[in-house]
Formats: structure tokens, C-alpha cells, sequence
């Protein structure tokens, strides 16, 4: 564990003057509990992540995988945390965090819902009032997750401005804490923002690859040659990473979202990809300098990705600059990969991934000949919240499945 402001050129803290006390508080808090673990935060937060959280996640050898790509492949199993998704670690950790700073009020933006539905857990395990802030486009695509939160307890509500996903959700919640600082916190849902945010959110996650690596070792008494995790903001990017950031014959390889395509319509204003590290520029985008989807002019593209989490303009800080360095390899899959992937998995190993971990497994089947004997894939969440996006990208509509989407629907529809 480490605080930084910057890595490199980039983070920082880029926000209105409004905000700087709370950043500045939180900073503080951040140091005290979390680094200096002052009256026992760790040990506290280790004993939630375990009985409320389901730690350790397994890290499981995927036999039928291992055989088609004549690779040893294994899963860190973050999809069997409670909730369904990597997401609860932070959740909890910065929740829990609020608890010890005396705040009375949790709000929290989220694209897919996982974040938003770990947060809604969280904040009704440790007794806190909970807003979740989400574009109307995620809600439309990510019903499930709304209903969820909600039964947790959690006030959702829309956002309408721009195309209604994460980017105009992160905005609105920003805007919120600007005018409820003394009594609210703000739990970002990834290692964007401002300072401390990514270090502090990386630190929470960093639990995936230290467990993993020593899962490892005791299963093939070796590291792996490689680990894989998808991307978008990075949060299970950088928690799948983190223990592994030393070992240098470790290849840390972050997946990306390439979308429908790669190349960039400026007239348009959009980018048909979410591939910030691969296509982005430097620039601010949430309180922090780094890798933005950005036109010739300096505006915000809006982006696309098949799976409403790695639907963002920008990524995490640090991630930038790892892949700046050289230490991370930035690659990408595009929608049809993901898809494939998705039905893969599934079929072959009993696992139905999120769209999001299924871009991770996209690269894997593209290139498995060229990432070693021993393969880590970071498996972020799980699929449930995606059934209906699926088949509708894919139409599969046969007599067996379209009952089950229609009664996704009906439950979407009454909430």
C-alpha cells in the first residue's frame, strides 16, 4: 500500500474549489485508517470482507480451457464474491471508511449496477442511507441490478443528460457531493478521480492478485506468466495487478473494450470503442489527468462498449501510466469476441461471465499461444445482469429462452 497523487503526469486533483475539503478530509482518512490502520480498520475490514463478503474467492483450473489452448488456465473466481462481482471490495472499504469518519449519507454512480448494487449492500450491512445515481441507458440495459439495489434499500435515480451512461452518472454524483460534503461520501466505483480515489481504490481491490498469487503458488508451486483482466475505469484491472506489479516476468495484460471499431469518427463526437489506453489521448476527464476519448479539440467523445461497465471515456490514472512504463500491455477485443466469449465460457466450463470479464476470456481464445504455460484470467463478475443484452445482440430467441427475458422484462418493467 502506497498513497500518491500523481503517477507520472497523471492524477492529481482536478475539481472545483467546493470540493477540495472534502478531498481533503477524505485524504487524511484515507492515510489514517487505511495506511497507518489506525483503531484496527484492516483487521475490521478483513473480518467484513470475509463473513459479509465470502473471502477468499477460489482461484479454480479451468480443465476445458486448459485443453483447448494446451495452456494451463486459471480463474480468480470474483464472481463468487457476495454480490456477484469484484465491486464489494471497495464498496465495503470505502463504506466502512465513512462509518469511521462519522458520515451520515453514501452515494455512489455506477454503469452496470454491480458497483451500484455492492454499494447498496454495503451501505445497508453497516446501517448507512444510500443514493445510487445511473444513466437511463444503463437502467434500461441493466434492469435487474436496479431492482436489486433498490430491495436493498438504495434510493436509484436516473440521470438523462447525454447518452445516460456512466460518464453523465459519475457527473451528477459529483455535483450531489458538492452540495452535501460535511455529511456525505462519495463512494467512486473505480480507480478514477481525484486523489485518493485511484490509490485508494486500488488498495481495496488489491486483495484479488494477493490472494491470487499466493493461490498460485500453492497450486502449481510457480507465478503465472501472465494475467488478464479487462478494463474499463480499472478497478479489477488494478486489483488483479497489484501484487504482481514487482514480478517482472509476470505479463500483466488489460483488456479493453474495442467496441464495433477502433477508428474514430471527430465529426460525430463518438468513439465506436472504449478503448481509452489504445486510443485515447492525455487530457482531464473526473477530477484526474489521463487517458481520455477526445477529439481534436479537447471534448469528451462519448464511448461504446457492448457491456454497460467498460462503457467510459477514460481510465483509471495509474493504469495510464503502467502501460506508459511499459509494465501493462493495453490490448483489446471487440464486441463480437466478447459475445463469443461470453457463450464460450459458459458452455465449456459452467461459468456464465459479465460482458465485461468475457472481453478478458475474448483476448485469451485470440491469443493464448503467445501469453506462456500458465494463465491467471481474472473472472470480474458474473453474467445474470447480461442475459437479456446478450440475446438481444445475438437473437438468440428459441422457445426455451425468450420466457426467461420476458419475465426479465416484466420485472424490469414494474420497478
Amino acid at each position: 500500500m502506497g498513497t500518491h497523487s500523481k503517477f507520472g503526469d497523471y492524477g492529481g486533483q482536478y475539481v472545483p474549489e467546493a470540493l477540495m475539503p472534502a478531498i481533503e478530509e477524505l485524504t487524511e482518512a484515507y492515510e489514517r485508517y487505511v495506511l497507518d490502520n489506525e483503531d484496527g480498520f484492516r483487521e475490521e475490514f478483513g473480518r467484513r470482507l470475509a463473513d459479509f463478503g465470502g473471502r477468499p474467492t477460489p482461484l479454480q483450473r479451468a480443465d476445458q480451457l486448459s485443453a483447448r489452448y494446451d495452456t494451463e488456465v486459471y480463474l480468480k473466481r470474483e464472481d463468487l464474491l457476495h454480490g456477484g462481482a469484484h465491486k464489494l471490495n471497495n464498496a465495503l472499504g470505502q463504506v466502512l471508511l465513512a462509518k469511521y469518519m462519522g458520515k451520515e449519507r453514501i452515494i455512489a454512480e455506477t454503469g452496470a449496477g454491480q458497483h451500484g448494487t455492492a454499494t447498496a449492500m454495503a451501505a445497508a450491512h453497516l446501517d448507512m442511507p444510500c443514493e445510487i445515481y445511473m444513466g437511463e441507458t444503463d437502467i434500461a440495459r441493466q434492469r435487474p441490478n436496479v431492482f436489486r439495489m433498490r430491495i436493498n434499500g438504495a434510493e436509484v435515480t436516473p440521470v438523462t443528460t447525454g447518452r445516460g451512461t456512466l460518464k453523465e452518472a459519475i457527473s451528477e454524483t459529483m455535483r450531489d457531493w458538492s452540495r452535501t460534503v460535511e455529511t456525505t461520501h462519495y463512494v467512486i466505483g473505480s480507480v478514477v478521480g481525484p486523489h485518493p480515489f485511484p490509490a485508494m481504490v486500488r488498495d481495496f481491490q488489491a486483495v484479488i492478485s494477493e490472494e491470487a498469487r499466493e493461490q498460485c503458488r500453492e497450486k502449481t508451486s510457480r507465478l503465472p506468466d501472465a494475467v488478464l483482466a479487462c478494463a474499463g475505469g480499472g478497478s479489477n484491472t488494478m486489483g488483479a495487478f497489484d501484487a504482481f506489479a514487482g514480478d517482472e516476468d509476470v505479463g500483466l495484460y488489460a483488456v479493453e473494450a474495442g467496441g464495433s471499431s477502433l477508428s474514430v469518427d471527430e465529426d460525430e463526437g463518438v468513439a465506436p470503442n472504449s478503448a481509452s489506453l489504445s486510443t485515447g489521448e492525455e487530457g482531464v476527464l473526473h477530477g484526474a489527468r489521463t487517458k481520455v476519448l477526445q477529439d481534436s479539440d479537447g471534448q469528451i467523445m462519448e464511448s461504446h462498449s457492448v457491456s454497460a461497465g467498460l462503457d467510459y471515456a477514460g481510465v483509471g490514472p495509474e493504469l495510464a501510466y503502467l502501460v506508459d512504463e511499459g509494465r501493462v500491455n493495453a490490448v483489446n477485443v471487440d464486441d463480437a469476441a466478447a459475445l463469443e466469449a461470453f457463450h464460450r465460457l459458459s458452455r465449456e466450463e459452467g461459468v456464465i461471465p459479465a460482458l465485461e470479464t468475457a472481453h478478458a476470456f475474448g483476448y485469451l481464445h485470440e491469443r493464448a499461444d503467445n501469453l506462456g504455460d500458465l494463465v491467471v484470467v481474472n473472472v470480474s463478475g458474473r453474467g445474470d445482469k447480461d442475459l437479456e443484452t446478450v440475446v438481444e445482440e445475438t437473437g438468440e430467441r428459441d422457445i426455451e429462452t425468450a420466457p426467461d427475458m420476458d419475465l426479465f422484462r416484466e420485472v424490469g418493467g414494474g420497478i
